[in-house]
């Protein structure tokens, strides 16, 4: 990748800065990470995370509620915000003439949210999450499978067994001092990220972030974070789900390495080579050759602060047994981890590996959103660009040993689902 020079600078408030000038358009990325996800959730107050997501564009002490996202027409951005187990990440791109207006609107939302937060605020962006809770998980086919199996496959307490979206419960209970107190120990900005990629000049954006942010204080210091290593399982778990679903279905979970370890790239290019797009070995034998599953699934989440993990999703076919399924499927990992993958195999889901980073780095919100990653995950921002050098440094024995220890019948949750009768 051309001009890969990162310019770095640390506030003295602690917030970390990454610049990297990219002139070819007039835009620029500003992509700002907090070091808060669901993990750093305490039992009864899931969901804080999230809802805190869409707090964030209700107001702040000189924004008007719903004056964010007006702004950000206006100016022609792009922006948006995600939660996930590790981070909240909120992002804009938007001409280079209107970059002061993103620092601004981001630094004034950092510092003074909490004057702006009411009951009213609070209870209508509650709403909000409970309907998106309802509308991609309680109400849809098998759309609480994934929750089900964060909390069957890590133990009660463990940062990972829930998902981000919270308990309908939880959120009902949330108050204003519980939101006040989870803004307080996470939005500073010693516990943030922020990049910018784009058409900036890198001493003037780092003048420019100094004269948004500089003024905030430190926090009060991130309270300790649950350990999320856990380690494979040592035994299969197992539950069944009857539900008003279309057909019976498997779902599985595997607990992985951590992200950032070898580990975590060798079991990454195993399981692509197993269950990544159509031509995969999974798809070749359940789907067209045997013809018991019409839709399959196999891919990681990666988190760096503990397991990471495989999902599994497997949807029989018309009168396809979920036992037969299971034995093919055991049967295709036990012939993998047996006689290794093919030099095609290992091509194809390189390159694939390849062309994934390229479509992310290729725009300046892309990058700016790795660059963050990197850097929050990793401490690293530079470690973006040896992406590809890491997974191409993986030898094909490191592969086979991986898929052998975490791909093994007894490393993983498994859930049955059968329809209703």
């Amino acid at each position: 990748m051309p001009d890969a020079t990162l310019h770095e600078h640390t506030l003295d408030n602690g917030l970390r800065v990454v610049v990297r000038e990219d002139h070819m358009a007039p835009l620029v990325a500003v992509n700002l990470w907090y070091s808060v996800g669901s993990r750093h959730e305490r039992p009864g107050r899931t969901g804080l995370a999230h809802l805190f997501e869409h707090l964030m564009f209700q107001g702040s002490a000189n924004v008007a509620e719903g004056e964010h996202a007006a702004l950000m027409q206006d100016a022609g951005a792009q922006f948006n915000a995600t939660t996930s187990f590790e981070r909240t990440n909120y992002f804009e791109t938007l001409p280079t003439s209107h970059f002061e207006l993103a620092l601004w609107l981001e630094a004034d939302r950092m510092g003074t949210l909490p004057s702006a937060l009411t009951q009213v605020n609070l209870d209508n962006q509650r709403d909000v999450v409970k309907n998106e809770r309802r509308q991609r998980y309680d109400n849809v086919p098998y759309g609480t499978a994934v929750e089900r199996l964060f909390a069957l496959a890590f133990p009660e307490g463990h940062p990972y067994a829930h998902t981000p979206i919270g308990s309908m419960a939880d959120l009902e209970a949330a108050t204003l001092d519980d939101c006040r107190d989870f803004f307080t120990a996470y939005y500073a900005p010693d516990n943030a990220v922020i990049s910018i990629v784009g058409d900036v000049d890198g001493a003037k954006a780092f003048a420019e972030v100094e004269r948004y942010f500089g003024h905030l204080g430190k926090g009060p210091g991130v309270p300790a974070a649950r350990n999320g290593h856990a380690g494979p399982l040592p035994e299969q778990l197992r539950r069944e789900v009857a539900e008003a679903v279309p057909a019976p279905a498997l779902f599985g979970l595997f607990r992985l390495p951590a992200d950032g370890t070898r580990e975590m790239e060798a079991i990454d290019l195993a399981i692509g080579i197993l269950g990544s797009g159509t031509s995969c070995r999974l798809y070749e034998r359940l789907v067209r050759q045997d013809q018991l599953v019409t839709e399959m699934w196999f891919g990681t989440d990666r988190f760096a602060s503990g397991d990471s993990v495989a999902l599994l999703q497997l949807v029989a076919a018309s009168g396809a047994d979920l036992a037969r399924i299971e034995e093919v499927f055991d049967a295709e990992l036990a012939a993998f981890v047996s006689g290794g993958p093919t030099a095609a195999e290992v091509e194809r889901v390189l390159a694939q590996t390849e062309r994934s980073f390229l479509n992310q780095t290729a725009t300046v919100t892309g990058l700016a959103d790795e660059i963050s990653m990197q850097t929050t995950l990793f401490g690293d921002p530079g470690r973006v660009f040896t992406t590809v050098e890491r997974v191409t440094s993986i030898t094909v024995e490191e592969v086979v040993a991986a898929a052998r220890t975490y791909l093994a019948p007894q490393n993983r949750a498994v859930l049955s689902y059968r329809p209703e009768s």
